[in-house]
């Protein structure tokens, strides 16, 4: 099966048209497609599943994409997709090929930005990625200053607190909070993350603020549920003692703005990282809560696919986030 491809290997990349026929041309695509062209057409709809969505990616019309796709099948005279009312999958085949032509991709890009390091512009559309609340509190206005500033580049920011794999994901840049779990990508350190526990006033004033680390045994906790230990909250005493105290309350969450909308409503103390609750603490909604206490700080990182090779606009954007996020970034408006 797999071994057809080779007659695409043994083409040396050649830009050659995909025999695909219609007579009449697509809206606003007048050429016939190259093979390269076709192949990142392909990944587009392995990867989001749906022939509409890559079509709009690539500007072309959905019947265009799906008779592209159906000339290379023909092409190589394998079955690459399967179709049906649900979206579409590759087959066994499709599945090779798609790896194939991924790591094809990633060579054509390399050399791209290599031509790109050559010239040291800043330009092209960079992909970023971070988690929600960051993305939505700290790194939007951050890449909107840097738009402003650089006009020639295009950015696609995208917000997601699972782990997102950069190389599948065609991610240029992601921040993220913690240690580095994955050697195998370039790295730049940007800054630390603290964290802080606040409550609500009314809350205070109904239970009392807690003395000391034991005292939290005895309080309604909101707890942010996607850390690891979460039913556990780690705390460094004013002598450099080490705590660790189980809690329990009300509410659980995976989502920063829910666990703040509780705890400003009353519902219990909250553990959350400072540029989170910072407004709510300037505007009184929220008070700090065993100041006197430190709670693990998280390392900020500009993460990138691959250490060699970083393009001029990867670099651009990481120096700028190191400099916006020197200092105690978190207590001042972004």
């Amino acid at each position: 099966m797999i071994g057809r491809t080779g007659r695409f290997e043994n083409a040396r990349l050649a830009i050659t048209s995909i025999p695909w026929r219609h007579k009449a041309r697509a809206p606003g695509y007048s050429r016939t497609m190259d093979r390269i062209t076709g192949m990142g057409l392909f990944i587009r709809v392995v990867e989001t599943g749906s022939f509409s969505k890559a079509a709009l990616e690539a500007g072309v019309t959905q019947p265009t994409a799906t008779k592209a796709v159906a000339a290379m099948e023909q092409r190589l005279g394998a079955r690459l997709l399967h179709r049906s009312t649900r979206g579409v999958t590759p087959t066994e085949t499709g599945a090779l090929y798609y790896d194939k032509c991924k790591r094809i991709a990633r060579e054509i890009d390399e050399a791209d930005n290599l031509a790109t390091l050559v010239q040291g512009g800043v330009g092209g559309v960079l992909r970023i990625s971070t988690s929600v609340a960051f993305g939505r509190r700290v790194l939007t206005p951050l890449v909107l200053r840097y738009m402003q500033a650089h006009p020639e580049i295009t950015i696609d920011l995208s917000f997601d607190d699972r782990y997102v794999n950069l190389v599948e994901q065609g991610i240029d840049l992601a921040v993220r909070m913690g240690p580095m779990a994955d050697s195998s990508l370039g790295a730049r350190y940007l800054g630390t993350n603290p964290w802080l526990m606040v409550a609500a006033p009314a809350y205070l004033r109904a239970r009392g603020a807690p003395g000391c680390a034991a005292d939290l045994a005895g309080h309604a906790c909101v707890v942010y549920s996607s850390v690891q230990g979460d039913d556990r909250w780690s705390l460094l005493s004013p002598e450099g003692e080490k705590q660790s105290v189980p809690v329990k309350g009300p509410l659980r969450s995976n989502n920063l703005s829910a666990v703040l909308a509780a705890a400003r409503a009353g519902m219990g103390l909250a553990v959350l990282p400072w540029y989170v609750a910072r407004e709510s603490l300037a505007d009184g909604a929220v008070l700090p809560v065993l100041a006197g206490h430190r709670l693990p700080e998280q390392e900020v990182h500009a993460v990138f696919p691959s250490p060699k090779l970083v393009p001029r606009k990867v670099t651009s954007v990481s120096a700028f986030l190191q400099q916006s996020l020197a200092g105690q970034w978190w207590r001042q408006a972004l």
